[in-house]
């Protein structure tokens, strides 16, 4: 979904404070239900697919070595 979602809001905040280019807000069982936002150019749009991937990759690292980042 492009444009402004249920938690853009938040999006919005988290990005202003941390003086960011572009941000990535996933919210498990949040007030407004499970949601994520967005907020970036078009370069991070299209890397984050493998940025994901990279987090997923190093949480299943983590968890097979017993150990929280």
């Amino acid at each position: 979904m492009l444009g402004p979602g249920r938690y853009d809001d938040l999006c919005t905040l988290v990005r202003k404070r941390a003086k960011a280019e572009g941000v990535v807000v996933i919210i498990v069982g949040g007030n407004r239900g499970h949601g994520f936002a967005v907020q970036g150019d078009l370069e991070l749009t299209e890397r984050l697919p493998d940025m994901l991937e990279s987090v997923a990759r190093d949480i299943r690292r983590s968890l097979r070595q017993g150990t929280r980042q």
